[in-house]
């Protein structure tokens, strides 16, 4: 029985598009080196150790600048790395608040306080009271680890309180959906654009199902 639910962040509830990332970076800070260390769903080299705490967001900034136009300042940094997340779809709102009633809800995701910040501010401008709906955020670069590390999923069951057979998990990234599944955890893939509420719904059923 699915005794909770946790959430992916980026490519799940909040949009991404790397297009206009990688365009952002180039035309504002002149910096060609962004498809080095941006993918799609595990970011590489200096980008990854930011979001595995390896690297402070200052640190980040500075190795950023160093690569890219005289003149560019961090604060261009953070609004390159914005703009790969592009907002949140609507209707999404109120099944995370449907879902909130039935079930503890939690966020576990690769990710850095820049891009945290973004994410938040996407929440509240879709009208989602956020900090009500979830119980808790995972977040790789506050636990020094990152998904699909088993430790950080052995880490998120500890912490939700429940069986890693009672957590459905949902994350675009088929590593990472592996990574849990290799932990016991009951995880399912979702590809940004699909329907969430039938993914999920096909999830608890087919887990029922199962029992």
């Amino acid at each position: 029985m699915i005794k909770a639910i946790v959430f992916d962040l980026g490519g799940v509830l909040v949009n991404l598009d790397l297009d206009i990332c990688i365009s952002t970076f180039r035309s504002v800070l002149g910096y060609d080196s962004i498809t080095e260390i941006l993918d799609p769903y595990h970011q590489k080299g200096i980008y990854s150790d930011l979001e595995e705490g390896l690297l402070s967001p200052d640190g980040f900034r500075a190795k950023i600048l160093e690569g890219s136009r005289p003149g560019s300042r961090p604060e261009d940094v953070d609004r390159c790395m914005e703009s790969l997340l592009t907002g949140m779809d609507m209707e999404k709102v109120p099944l995370l608040q449907e879902l909130a009633r039935q079930y503890p809800l939690y966020l576990l995701t690769n990710n850095n306080p820049i891009s945290m910040a973004r994410c938040h501010k996407a929440f509240e401008e879709a009208g989602l009271d956020w900090k009500s709906v979830f119980r808790d955020e995972f977040i790789s670069c506050e636990m020094k680890m990152l998904k699909p590390s088993r430790g950080i999923f052995e880490e998120t069951v500890r912490r939700v309180g429940v069986d890693a057979s009672e957590i459905l998990f949902i994350d675009d990234s088929p590593m990472n959906v592996e990574g849990a599944l290799a932990c016991g955890i009951r995880a399912v893939r979702y590809r940004q654009g699909e329907d969430l509420d039938a993914v999920i719904r096909k999830a608890i059923v087919e887990e029922a199902a199962d029992a």
